[in-house]
């Protein structure tokens, strides 16, 4: 397994960020939470899933593994790093999957950065919404107001479990980018983010 690693190689806490289904783990997105995540003092490790990692060596799209793959890949991620003072998540997809295991997994807590409640325009389908109702982990959803794949108007009728906690990007979109007639910026909706995880993090 190939990683990035951002931040204090003796940090207490290591958080293990998964990519989300279109891009890899050193996208713009990816590099800009690993790397102030990392300053906040938190050791951040990124890693591919194997439909990306065999994009990036014939240089064309393919679409994301089969699920029991995606599991079994954070299920290696988790074994690699160990468990203990381990929080896992990532962006969309790669905060989905890891969502599935994180009790199992027995790890600090979850992070997901835009959570993908259901596809553009359908209802939420299976392994989307139930298993957020029972979960048991400390878990953080950082979401975009207007994120297409899951509003603010549509998640509160959602039945989430008290150990999910919302955290929202002010007209953000699925990648928090937020319209100029907001006032707010891209960099500030992901500022606004890190921020959030980092007390998260600390509260655990």
């Amino acid at each position: 397994m190939n990683f990035l690693s951002d931040g204090p190689d003796n940090a207490t806490t290591t958080i293990a960020l998964a990519h989300g289904a279109g891009a890899p783990m050193d996208s713009d997105f990816m590099q800009v939470f690993a790397e102030r995540l990392g300053d906040t003092g938190s050791r951040v490790v990124r890693f591919e899933f194997p439909y990306m990692a065999e994009r990036r060596e014939i240089g064309r799209k393919k679409p994301p593994d089969r699920l029991s793959l995606l599991i079994k890949t954070w299920q290696d991620v988790i074994a690699e790093l160990g468990s203990s003072n381990l929080v896992i998540g990532g962006k969309s997809m790669g905060g989905r999957i890891a969502s599935l295991i994180v009790d199992a997994a027995r790890v600090k807590g979850l992070v997901c950065l835009g959570y993908p409640f259901h596809a553009p325009g359908k209802e939420p389908g299976p392994n989307r919404l139930e298993h957020l109702e029972g979960l048991e982990t400390p878990t953080l959803i950082c979401q975009g107001t207007r994120d297409a794949l899951g509003t603010r108007d549509e998640i509160a009728g959602y039945r989430l479990s008290a150990n999910v906690q919302l955290h929202w990007l002010e007209d953000g979109d699925h990648s928090f980018r937020p319209r100029k007639t907001s006032g707010l910026t891209e960099d500030e909706n992901r500022q606004n983010a890190i921020n959030a995880i980092s007390v998260f993090i600390k509260g655990l």
